[in-house]
């Protein structure tokens, strides 16, 4: 059971003073964050790809490069990368170089974007948001695959037996496919025997088992060895000494994260009693005290099948020093929970 942290990198105003930090502010603070994470022993760290205003990491792989030398066994992915609007080619590549900086802990993470400010800035058509990426996936894979490329689709110049470079120390890169729990990308992530991650951001959980179910019956069906596919979640969350202490610090800024978003795509209104749902037990909220995390990440390891948990913190923009400590906490308290409990729990159900 791989445990770690994903974050978007936002510099949405605090939510107790006004103040706003600056991009260069928060990217320093994130390098920090994946020092930290590697040093308390956690398994991955991801960073999201957006471009607007209100979040800082445009560019995943060079940030993520820049703590590659400061880190030792920590692996390193973006989450996700917007590959309907990026060219694969560059994709690799930087990619590649971080993996050859980190000494292969490189990964790519590759979505659809559920934030589409990328498309017009890099001049793509929304029209052909599922075409895209398609498009783009198969050319990803490809390179991966094989040092010199021939190809040729709709929507990118065609490659005719060149060579890209530099290669990875990994062979091949790691690509991941990220779903929000759309049926047709988990059947693709399957039948391409890709590792699966899901956007598990509300509702129940255990909703999902039915889609990991659906994942593994593709992948079986398309000839991969479904015992090797990892299936990683991330879920926004955060850890502090007692249950409502995290409660507390965690609900502002969450609140206006979700409300801002939710503005802009005809959501309802977030309240307290929508978080306080969310947080309990049966819920998708990670939030709590390092018993109370471990024990629901145990629960999703157990009856929904994830492997790699991702605890998305901060969700809006939370003051340094408490992100820090719910990285710590969750590194040096949860993950030994889990991975006990899991590895006992295995032992036990695994035939004799």
């Amino acid at each position: 059971m791989e445990i770690g942290i994903s974050t978007f990198v936002e510099t949405t105003p605090d939510v107790q003073s006004g103040e706003l930090i600056s991009h260069a502010q928060r990217l320093r603070e994130v390098v920090e964050e994946i020092v930290l994470a590697d040093k308390v022993g956690l398994d991955i760290f991801g960073v999201g790809e957006h471009h607007r205003k209100d979040y800082a990491a445009s560019s995943p792989a060079v940030l993520l490069a820049a703590a590659a030398s400061q880190t030792t066994r920590i692996r390193l992915t973006s989450a996700v990368t917007v590959l309907s609007s990026a060219d694969p080619v560059r994709v690799f590549q930087d990619f590649a170089t971080l993996d050859g900086i980190s000494n292969g802990r490189a990964e790519i993470m590759a979505g659809r974007g559920s934030f589409i400010e990328s498309f017009p800035l890099f001049g793509y058509d929304l029209n052909d948001y599922d075409e895209l990426f398609d498009e783009k996936l198969d050319l990803l894979l490809k390179i991966t695959a094989s040092e010199k490329v021939t190809w040729s689709g709709n929507h990118r110049p065609a490659i005719n037996n060149l060579g890209i470079y530099p290669r990875p120390v990994q062979n091949p890169l790691p690509v991941w496919i990220g779903s929000g729990g759309n049926t047709e990308s988990v059947i693709r992530a399957g039948l391409l025997g890709l590792p699966l991650v899901l956007a598990i951001i509300g509702g129940s959980p255990l909703q999902f088992a039915p889609l990991v179910k659906l994942y593994k019956k593709a992948a079986a069906q398309a000839g991969h060895d479904v015992s090797k596919l990892p299936v990683a979640s991330h879920s926004h969350g955060f850890i502090a000494e007692d249950n409502q202490l995290a409660a507390d610090m965690f609900f502002p800024s969450t609140q206006a994260s979700m409300n801002v978003i939710g503005r802009e795509r005809g959501w309802g209104h977030y309240s307290r009693a929508s978080f306080d749902a969310a947080r309990r037990f049966e819920g998708a909220l990670y939030v709590g005290d390092p018993d109370t995390v471990a024990e629901k990440i145990i629960h999703l390891r157990k009856h929904v099948g994830i492997t790699r948990f991702m605890l998305h913190v901060p969700l809006g923009t939370m003051p340094h020093k408490d992100v820090m400590r719910a990285i710590e906490l969750l590194g040096t308290e949860v993950a030994p929970i889990v991975r006990a409990e899991i590895s006992r729990w295995e032992a036990e159900v695994e035939p004799k």
